[in-house]
């Protein structure tokens, strides 16, 4: 088994180990709580054929820069808080635009940074359905800011690597499964 799963157990969240394909989706946010670079980690474990595959995306798990200045917002961005969300994500349209990891099965627990500073704040809580999606960044590129991306959610950055995740999800909704949970770890959890 992967290390990143032990660590995951570790933490007291569930695991899935009994079914290829069967996903576990971790995203592992960087210590960096400068906002605006894709400094973050999605980690994608599965079996296939009975052995255990890792694939590492890079992403951010933070809002970007524009998103934490922005004064329409009096609440403050929101900033996923480290957790598990059983069940969280369904395929849909992320954005009415194209197909991603939406939120549609649970709620999710946010931190409201409303400080507006350079930094990723964890300031109030509150927990609900707020469309904290994974998704991809540009269609086509590489892009090296989160600038237009990053509104909360967690962003894939290499459009390459979403479609693969987004070919894993459905291969696991070919087993029966067409929800998909979500594990949020700090960096300090573990050695990357």
């Amino acid at each position: 088994m992967p290390d990143i799963l032990h660590t995951v157990q570790n933490l007291g969240y569930k695991i899935f180990t009994t079914e290829d394909f069967d996903l576990n989706i971790v995203g592992v946010r960087s210590s960096n709580r400068r906002p605006g670079f894709f400094d973050d980690m999605i980690v994608v474990c599965y079996k296939s054929n009975s052995d255990w595959i890792e694939e590492r995306y890079k992403a951010t798990t933070d809002p970007s820069m524009e998103q934490h200045r922005d004064p329409d917002n009096p609440k403050g961005v929101a900033v996923l808080k480290p957790g598990q969300y059983r069940g969280v994500y369904k395929i849909d349209k992320h954005a009415g635009k194209y197909q991603a990891l939406c939120q549609r099965g649970a709620e999710v627990t946010v931190y409201r940074d409303n400080n507006r500073d350079e930094r990723t704040d964890y300031i109030n809580e509150e927990s609900g359905y707020f469309g904290i999606n994974l998704h991809r960044a540009h269609q086509t590129q590489i892009v090296h800011s989160t600038q237009y991306f990053s509104h909360g959610c967690q962003v894939i950055q290499n459009p390459a690597d979403f479609a693969r995740l987004m070919g894993l999800a459905f291969l696991q909704i070919g087993i029966g499964y067409d929800s998909f949970t979500y594990t949020l770890i700090e960096s300090k959890d573990m050695e990357l």
